[in-house]
């Protein structure tokens, strides 16, 4: 799915929080929106998902425009909120469940994927607790686990790597989530943690104070200009750096 923004402009009362924010994503990339709290990452997330609308401008999959109500276009993505949406006295298996059935995901054979996927973030011993007796990662983890066997086309994942999770539900999920671009996915991650770009994104979009001032390789960006900024000058130097093996 080719993503599109054209312009995207968010307010929050009087500010801008998004500031006509145009992008383009191809499919098959693993993009990482990389900044400082309050960049405006999480809105251009909640933009794309159809969770919040812009005040002007347009988002568009695959050349359509995207509207709240394209139930077809919505079934097409997966939105993973740093706390994700789940009932407390559900478990693992129910949210699967009701995410599967969602995106008609709930063929033969689903049951010993999403088993797998636990087995493989080392939740399977939780699969049966309500949410509200687990920890922030371990619900994460069971989130997750439903996202990747729902296998969206497009996957808009909020702080994959500050949401609780411990290394190796980080590893389950960069080894899920280059599987699923071989497929065709997309997958489009918030983080303000620059190694959490570097050696596993294919394209970083850096954005700062609503605005996108940077969108390339690793490679490339490590040669781009410094803006005069003292923040942004802490991430292209941070980006110049080769990441710990």
């Amino acid at each position: 799915m080719r993503i599109e923004l054209r312009k995207v402009l968010k307010r929050y009362q009087s500010q801008r929080v998004l500031n006509e924010v145009s992008l383009e994503i191809e499919p098959g990339q693993i993009v990482a929106l990389l900044g400082p709290n309050g960049a405006g990452k999480t809105t251009l997330l909640r933009c794309l998902a159809g969770i919040v609308a812009p005040d002007q401008g347009e988002v568009r999959f695959d050349g359509q425009i995207f509207h709240r109500d394209r139930m077809d276009l919505r079934r097409r993505f997966w939105f993973m909120p740093d706390f994700p949406f789940v009932f407390d006295h559900w478990s693992m298996v129910q949210h699967a469940g009701m995410v599967l059935r969602l995106y008609h995901a709930d063929g033969p054979g689903i049951e010993e994927t999403f088993l797998e996927l636990l087995r493989e973030f080392e939740v399977l011993s939780l699969a049966e607790k309500p949410f509200s007796a687990l920890s922030r990662g371990e619900r994460y983890k069971g989130a997750l686990a439903a996202l990747i066997a729902a296998d969206p086309e497009v996957w808009l994942v909020d702080e994959p790597f500050a949401s609780g999770m411990d290394p190796i539900g980080i590893g389950a999920f960069k080894r899920r989530a280059r599987d699923a671009i071989k497929r065709g996915r997309t997958v489009i991650y918030s983080t303000q943690i620059v190694e959490a770009a570097q050696g596993f994104s294919d394209r970083v979009c850096i954005i700062y104070r609503g605005e996108i001032m940077a969108f390339d390789s690793i490679a490339n960006l490590r040669d781009h200009s410094l803006p005069p900024d003292s923040v942004l000058e802490g991430i292209f130097n941070l980006l110049r750096e080769e990441p710990l093996p």
